[in-house]
């Protein structure tokens, strides 16, 4: 009589055909969606209260810039570190640390913060949002088996871009809004984010795959991979990332998969700084439109890069089930994302009005696919560092998001730019340097980019680094 093992349904077709294992993940799924899109959202109002902030709290373009630029200060450490914790600590509860957090820290400014207020809450949230990438990637790959996590980690991924999409006209509404004004948009994602915290409170649990799990988890069986095939002689690393032993991070970290990974997500942050500070400000200079309108389309990059994602994911997918190499389904899709991203950043300086506009959300909305880096570097690292290498990695990349409000706000100034006082607008003129020191910091991006994505690649490849790096632990069977 044959023995199977009960393997645990994570596909959507059987999550409808399941009971509670299966339910729960596909919930979980779908509020960390929610916790990626306030995230994103708390990062994207700085950039919608540009204009009504610097001129009540009369600041200029270089240092509203600087505030901008802040946000990343501490993004990098507080990622890191928390990261390594999550190797001890149920990812729920870090999860529920960060949603608290930012839902306080949006407060100050609703009570009347002024300037310097504004610069220590922005430098804290990004302390507090820094490992929210990694760790909730890190909580739903507990709940997906390896060859299932590339769609629904793209899902978690894919809140990052609606949350600019959905909240940005709310917002828009809320800074027009004469009994309101920008200070309540801060408001308004408080109270969110502590609505999401307290049903995350109740309902989120550690999944069967994670390598922390509830008492009552530990009995839960897990899919085994047969004990003839081997890791070292099969092509793609997706049917043992979990059955990998730790390495040695100093490994990871020189590895050229991590460094490609690194410096494009570099690129892509670089972007994610530009549209979360300053593309309401270029989008107001090309085209002339309303407060609102200009809210609705400062979206559409994150739109496109929202659909650019869940199109990546689920290709990623079906490549994975044709054997497909993880290499070949995810990093050389990431790179050429990338590398496209470039094309339309060079190109975004030669065009005006509109085309600028469509050229703005392909070029942005592109480069919005940072997370498939990490997801194709958790399949090359054993669970209990996947963490920390995604955290670490995600907090090298911030750095290009630190770099980018400010050198935004320098090339405006040094094409002659100068911030309006209080109560008036600039001029025609003023809006041509403004456009025109932009335009010279998509040149720079552009270039960048399409060497990235093509590093990207050829180098960000899980399989080889994988076998290379279990090959040469000691008293491995497989040297």
């Amino acid at each position: 009589m044959k023995t199977q093992t009960k393997v645990l349904p994570n596909t959507l077709i059987e999550s409808l055909e399941t009971q509670k294992i299966t339910n729960r993940a596909w919930m979980i799924t779908g509020l960390l969606i929610i916790f990626q899109m306030v995230n994103f959202a708390d990062k994207a109002v700085l950039g919608l209260v540009a204009e009504p902030a610097m001129r009540e709290l009369g600041m200029s373009g270089s240092q509203f810039g600087f505030i901008g630029s802040s946000f990343f200060f501490l993004f990098a450490i507080s990622s890191i570190v928390v990261g390594l914790l999550a190797a001890k600590i149920q990812t729920r509860w870090i999860i529920l640390t960060m949603g608290i957090a930012w839902a306080v820290l949006q407060f100050p400014m609703l009570m009347g913060g002024g300037v310097t207020l504004l610069l220590v809450t922005r430098i804290i949230l990004g302390a507090a949002e820094g490992p929210a990438t990694p760790i909730t990637l890190q909580h739903i790959h507990g709940w997906y088996e390896p060859k299932e996590r590339g769609l629904p980690s793209s899902l978690v991924a894919i809140g990052s871009t609606l949350g600019p999409i959905i909240a940005a006209p709310i917002l828009a509404a809320i800074i027009a809004h004469p009994d309101y004004g920008w200070r309540w948009a801060f408001g308004f994602l408080g109270f969110v984010g502590l609505g999401w915290s307290f049903l995350w409170f109740l309902v989120a649990r550690e999944g069967p795959y994670s390598h922390i799990k509830a008492k009552q988890q530990l009995s839960q069986p897990k899919p085994l991979v047969h004990p003839n095939t081997s890791y070292i002689n099969n092509k793609s690393i997706a049917d043992f990332s979990d059955q990998l032993k730790i390495v040695p991070l100093f490994k990871v970290f020189f590895s050229p998969m991590f460094i490609s990974a690194f410096l494009s997500g570099a690129g892509c942050f670089w972007a994610m700084g530009f549209l979360t500070t300053w593309s309401p400000r270029y989008l107001s200079a090309v085209v002339d439109t309303s407060p609102q309108m200009i809210g609705m389309i400062s979206t559409f990059p994150w739109i496109f890069g929202a659909l650019t994602l869940l199109v990546a994911g689920y290709l990623s997918k079906i490549l994975m089930k044709k054997g497909c190499s993880v290499h070949q389904s995810l990093g050389c899709i990431f790179g050429l994302l990338i590398l496209l991203s470039g094309c339309f950043f060079l190109l975004l300086p030669h065009t005006t009005g509109i085309v600028a506009v469509c050229v703005l959300t392909l070029a942005a909305g592109l480069a919005m696919t940072f997370p498939l880096a990490p997801i194709t570097l958790a399949y090359s690292i054993c669970s209990k560092q996947r963490a920390a290498v995604m955290a670490t990695v995600t907090a090298l990349a911030s750095l290009g998001g630190m770099i980018s409000p400010t050198m935004v706000g320098m090339f405006m100034e040094s094409a002659g730019y100068i911030q309006p006082m209080k109560g008036m607008l600039p001029d025609a003129a003023m809006l041509s340097k403004l456009v025109m020191g932009m335009n010279l910091s998509f040149s720079y991006i552009g270039v960048y980019l399409l060497i990235v994505g093509l590093l990207a690649m050829i180098f960000l490849n899980p399989d080889k680094t994988a076998k290379k790096l279990q090959q040469n632990l000691p008293g491995s069977s497989e040297t």
